[in-house]
């Protein structure tokens, strides 16, 4: 993992959160590995989740129908995209790896981690059709998905109400099939016990070299 660029989004609004130790501990861990480590607070950025004709300087392709992923596949051809979304790409660009820390909210990604998906993976710099999933732009990187549930390993388990974790993110993984997926981490909560599906935290980052990326 020496010399090798980490970026990390995260999305919690408390710093002192579970979540945000999770952060704080891939960070360091990392850092002492010889990465360099980025990470995009969204809540701490205030990043701006909503997709709108904002993202898009200077006039549009079709201002009677606004087309959003259309605009911006223009946009991003063209060198018109916002310049938060232009910053993040740059980030995702220069990432060998890329981890997405957050909590589940109803069986998905915070709205905030969406927006940021929405706006910065357009058309043009993350895929292009026919080049997507395997071959999309970004397979050459890997990506980790790190997060917390409210509930316990039953109620995720594959019988349980909510259901295997696996499945409920299946449509994300299959997008970031663009990229070379890891294996995701998923620590689910008892009351005040705390319970890693996986092996433990500071292990489970110092193992990220075991994987190619």
């Amino acid at each position: 993992m020496a010399g090798k660029n980490v970026l990390i989004v995260y999305a919690h609004q408390e710093p002192k959160s579970l979540n945000g130790s999770l952060k704080d501990i891939a960070v360091t861990v990392l850092s002492k590995q010889g990465c360099r480590v980025t990470v995009s607070d969204l809540y701490a950025m205030e990043f701006e989740p909503r997709a709108t004709r904002k993202d898009i300087s200077g006039p549009l392709s079709n201002p009677e129908s606004f087309n959003y992923g259309m605009e911006m596949h223009e946009a991003y051809r063209t060198g018109r995209l916002a310049s938060d979304v232009v910053e993040e790409q740059k980030k995702v660009q220069e990432a060998d790896l890329v981890i997405f820390q957050f909590p589940l909210y109803w069986f998905s990604v915070p709205a905030i981690m969406k927006g940021w998906m929405d706006r910065v993976l357009a058309q043009g710099f993350a895929f292009e059709f026919p080049k997507c999933y395997d071959t999309g732009f970004l397979k050459n990187k890997s990506a980790l998905l790190s997060f917390t549930t409210g509930g316990d390993t039953e109620n995720f388990s594959k019988a349980g109400a909510s259901g295997d974790f696996r499945y409920l993110l299946w449509p994300l993984q299959a997008f970031q099939k663009s990229e070379l997926n890891l294996p995701s981490s998923c620590i689910c909560r008892t009351g005040r016990r705390v319970i890693n599906r996986h092996a433990g935290t500071r292990g489970r980052s110092q193992g990220l070299h075991n994987h190619s990326i």
